[in-house]
């Protein structure tokens, strides 16, 4: 806060600079702007249809949030203060004026172009429409075009200075984008933004479709390409069945699964039949004795040769019903023959083959009849046998050739799956760029309304700048500054108390002690009071009598004026006080004060001093290079100094400054209490902080400093320290 105060005193100190400064300006400002010309502003609205989709007939886009949105409205404005947009602009206007087209000319033109000749001025049409044509930018590194940029830039017609008085944004979270564009001229301000309004939407539905027709081809091409993929897979898998004359995997291997299973059914009830025969036969054989067997078999031998042939044509055309996976149509041949068979048989029995002494007949035919079933179902057992054999190995043919269809199938799976979502990808597409949605220009631009006028608002804004960049300028003064000024800045840079502070004296103030008994302007009385005010501190550090020794860091800053004011401060309490002019390289008491007695005659003789109360006594000097114990030794100084203060209450003595530092510690030497002066508006320095460091080593003996050549400091009294940190 007190550093705050001190600016605020800078400032005031200052305050005429404050005033005249922005007001300066202002005056300037006011007759600077005052030719200006009125602004016109014009509006125009586009719709992106982002937002709103209710223009789009097919979407098949989701929902988009609105930072995906708000980028894409970014883009769109981006793109729109592109200088390869505004170029169109800037081409379209000088190309209105090379023509002079009427009503599409607003501004005169500058000496280059009206001093162009008219060959140039066909080249230079020709050029920018080339350009416009091309979208193409002005190359400077050609000298004409580089001429032609410069015409540009001083009719006002460049992408920079268009771009000054553009202002493009989105209305809050809707669908439009509005432009906005400041100009000397309503049909100008129109014409600027219709123009770019319809360049923009050219460019932006023209990179739309060129980008839907890139699209398209390309998910065409890959469409295709994954559709001929797919059609290499079928085709291998297709000459791969031919060449291993497969059909249908799956039910070729149920069939042959199926043929087997039916021919191991079959070879059991085979075998059955085999077993149940061979035992009937046998147990009918045990029924006959030898010579019953005898005659039968002998009677056998002697049987119809077509039995036999019946027989065997029964065997062969079981073979082929076995072999043919018993097909039906075969199955009726082997009954009619097996019928047959039996007739045979039966007309052999009634001839009576058996002994007719014997009534076995029927045994005889059931015997006959088993045999040719045994017979039967044995080579039916062994036909069977050959057929699944056949069927096994055809099935174990299939094996490798499910694997390796298995593998065709899975990659023509996957190609399939590929086509068909390439497929997919490209009928969105083409879908949804068969129906874009374009920019559209629905708020066209009319001439510009004058604006109010900012001439006004220019004057009070170059006051409030102009005076702003002043405390801004006197703030870095003052932050740069490390003059002290106050009391509490002493007191923190030196860490020692300051009694107190003087103001600086008018140049008309005298210093001398008739003088501070005589002057009464303002600025003595000020003086006096803060004099009275340094009196009251030094009483009360140490009782009377006493001597105090006043010193500096350097000279000149207001010493002598202050032992003299000292001196008449003490004399009003009706104290005897006594002055010593110790300064012998600058005597200035002793100057001021003709009336004196010399110190060092007081060293060598006994002189008697006047010492009445309120009055006061000086011994001065006659200067030259001389110290203290050069006059006398320290013994009789010390006797005399004594025997002073016997009879003063005060002796005040004006040391050497410390730049003199063996004649200011003589007398330091000596003195009961030490005073240093400091001028205000001087910075300590580096060769100053061992003078500092040898009076903060006095201890108590160092009373504090006192401030001088103050300025603009409320009067105050006390005794001011460093502020104690918590």
């Amino acid at each position: 806060m007190t550093e705050f105060l001190q600016f605020l005193r800078l400032l005031q100190r200052n305050k005429v600079t404050l005033i005249l400064v922005p007001l300066i300006t202002v005056i300037v400002c006011f007759f600077l702007v005052k030719k200006l010309p009125d602004v016109y502003e014009s509006h125009a609205r586009i719709a992106t249809g982002l937002v709103d989709k209710t223009d789009q007939i097919v979407t098949t886009q989701r929902d988009e949030q609105d930072s995906q949105i708000s980028r894409k409205f970014e883009s769109l404005i981006q793109a729109m203060r592109l200088k390869k947009t505004l170029d169109q602009v800037s081409y379209k206007l000088l190309l209105n004026d090379l023509k002079g087209v009427k009503d599409s000319t607003w501004r005169e033109p500058v000496k280059e172009l009206s001093e162009m000749s008219k060959s140039d001025k066909s080249k230079a049409i020709a050029l920018l429409t080339q350009k416009y044509k091309a979208k193409e930018e002005l190359f400077l590194w050609k000298p004409f075009e580089n001429r032609i940029n410069k015409i540009l830039d001083d009719m006002g017609y460049s992408a920079n200075a268009l771009r000054e008085k553009l202002v493009i944004y989105r209305t809050g979270t809707g669908d439009f984008i509005d432009i906005e564009f400041e100009g000397d001229d309503p049909a100008f301000t129109a014409y600027v933004i219709n123009t770019l309004s319809n360049e923009f939407i050219s460019f932006n539905s023209s990179r739309i479709v060129g980008n839907n027709r890139k699209t398209i081809e390309f998910l065409q091409n890959f469409m295709m390409q994954k559709l001929d993929a797919l059609n290499a897979r079928m085709n291998t898998l297709k000459n791969y069945k031919i060449q291993n004359r497969v059909l249908n995997l799956n039910e070729q291997a149920k069939s042959i699964y199926g043929q087997m299973a039916d021919f191991e059914t079959r070879q059991q009830m085979a075998e059955r039949d085999i077993i149940a025969y061979s035992a009937a036969i046998k147990n009918i054989d045990n029924k006959f004795n030898p010579a019953d067997r005898e005659y039968f078999e002998s009677a056998l031998t002697s049987l119809n040769q077509s039995i036999v042939a019946s027989k065997t044509n029964l065997r062969l055309l079981n073979e082929k019903y076995v072999q043919s996976n018993f097909d039906p149509k075969l199955k009726a041949g082997v009954d009619s023959v097996r019928t047959q068979l039996v007739t045979q048989i039966a007309a052999a029995s009634d001839k009576y083959i058996y002994s007719p002494m014997a009534s076995k007949q029927d045994l005889v035919t059931q015997k006959l009849t088993m045999e040719i079933s045994l017979e039967l179902s044995k080579n039916s057992v062994s036909s069977i046998k050959n057929e699944l054999k056949r069927l096994n190995k055809k099935f174990d043919g299939l094996v490798p050739n499910e694997a390796k269809i298995q593998e065709y199938e899975t990659g023509i799976d996957i190609a399939s799956k590929e086509y068909i979502e390439a497929l997919q990808r490209y009928n969105e597409a083409s879908l949804e760029f068969s129906f874009p949605v374009y920019l559209r220009l629905i708020e066209r631009a009319m001439p510009g309304e004058v604006q109010a006028s900012k001439k006004m608002v220019l004057v009070i804004l170059s006051g409030v700048i102009s005076f702003t960049f002043c405390v801004f300028v006197f703030f870095i003064l003052f932050y740069l500054d490390k003059s002290i000024r106050y009391p509490l800045q002493l007191a923190n840079a030196t860490e020692r108390p300051v009694l107190g502070y003087l103001n600086v004296l008018d140049k008309t103030s005298s210093l001398s002690l008739s003088g501070m008994n005589s002057s009464d302007g303002k600025s003595m009385r000020l003086y006096k009071n803060l004099v009275r005010s340094i009196r009251y501190e030094l009483d009360n550090e140490k009782a009377d009598p006493k001597i105090i020794a006043v010193t500096s860091l350097s000279e000149d800053v207001g010493k002598t004026s202050l032992v003299i004011a000292l001196g008449w401060a003490f004399s009003k309490i009706n104290k005897t006080v006594l002055i010593i002019d110790g300064n012998f390289g600058q005597p200035d008491v002793s100057k001021l004060n003709p009336d004196y007695s010399l110190f060092d005659t007081y060293l060598k003789k006994d002189v008697m001093l006047d010492a009445t109360p309120g009055q006061i006594s000086i011994l001065g000097n006659k200067g030259g290079d001389a110290s203290l114990l050069e006059l006398a030794d320290e013994k009789l100084i010390n006797e005399k100094l004594t025997a002073l203060k016997t009879q003063f209450d005060i002796v005040l003595i004006e040391t050497d400054s410390l730049n003199a530092m063996n004649k200011a510690k003589e007398w330091i030497t000596f003195s009961d209490r030490v005073v240093a002066v400091f001028a205000a508006g001087r910075s300590i320095s580096e060769e100053d902080q061992s003078k500092i460091q040898y009076i903060n080593n006095l201890g108590e003996k160092f009373a504090g400093w006192i401030l001088t050549n103050t300025e603009d400091i409320p009067e105050q009294a006390g005794k001011i320290g460093k502020p104690v940190e918590v």
